[in-house]
């Protein structure tokens, strides 16, 4: 991924408002974030637990989503759908997120289980590793997981914006 700026992030959602894009909190440290090992740029708010943003590259442009996840979910062993990654002990939330558009307004939302620190492209990269629990397929190479996450997160991607 490439390397994007505050102006960018906050045009690229589609599904909540301009005005709920200009007062979401933009991570302090991008920087320095690992763009090489990136295949979406993911965060939580600090100052509002529950809420978390992805910004896809697609095409030549980016989508944005924001998302809601329960705070203080169940403790168990799970699986993101997006990496493929198991963590114990709650290291996977669902992430919902509104739809775009007027099912959006309706209330239409969908969902996905990921990892709740939105570290999956360093997680198939082999970079991170879950301090309890292990990636799902140690078989697949670094490319298979690679392109793993990049058809999931666009999957989803799809369905937010249908």
């Amino acid at each position: 991924m490439e390397p994007i700026t505050e102006r960018e992030i906050r045009a690229s959602f589609v599904n909540c408002s301009k005005g709920d894009a200009k007062r979401l909190s933009i991570p302090a440290d991008l920087e320095s974030r690992p763009w090489d090992d990136l295949d979406f740029l993911g965060w939580s708010d600090p100052g509002l637990p529950g809420r978390a943003y992805l910004v896809v590259p697609e095409g030549d442009g980016l989508a944005g989503i924001a998302l809601r996840y329960e705070t203080g979910g169940p403790r168990r062993s799970q699986m993101c759908t997006i990496c493929s990654t198991t963590h114990s002990n709650g290291g996977v939330v669902l992430m919902t997120a509104r739809k775009a558009g007027e099912a959006g307004r309706r209330g239409n939302t969908t969902g996905t289980y990921m990892c709740d620190d939105l570290s999956c492209s360093l997680y198939a990269r082999r970079k991170k590793t879950p301090s309890m629990g292990r990636a799902y397929r140690d078989d697949f190479d670094t490319e298979d997981r690679i392109l793993q996450i990049q058809q999931n997160v666009t999957a989803f991607l799809g369905r937010v914006r249908t």
